[in-house]
């Protein structure tokens, strides 16, 4: 059985996975803003070139499904670390988003 992941203990082994290459240094707020903008993008050129019903069936196809986890790892990876330099709770910070769409945009 997998054992439950959190954020809190994703965060904490993407920094000792950093501390132990002794990349901290580089885990600016500017330079992983920057490298989630590179690894959304090479999510998006996953997608950029199909119809809208290819992109529904884009986990179909094994080898494609496989590049979507990793770019989707990738831009989890450093958003949790980008949160972890900030002091930002991405739940929470999720959690307040929402509502305030909710308010922002009532039932119709």
């Amino acid at each position: 059985m997998t054992e439950h992941l959190d954020v809190a203990k994703l965060q904490r082994r993407l920094a000792e996975f950093a501390a132990a290459r002794n990349w901290q240094q580089y885990h600016t707020p500017k330079n992983l803003v920057a490298a989630l903008s590179v690894e959304a993008s090479e999510l998006v050129e996953i997608f950029q070139w199909l119809t809208p019903e290819e992109s529904v069936r884009v986990m179909d196809d094994a080898d494609t499904a496989h590049r979507v986890r990793d770019e989707v790892a990738d831009v989890l990876a450093y958003l949790l670390q980008l949160c972890e330099v900030l002091g930002v709770d991405p739940l929470a910070a999720l959690d307040a988003k929402i509502d305030r769409n909710e308010r922002r945009f009532p039932r119709s």
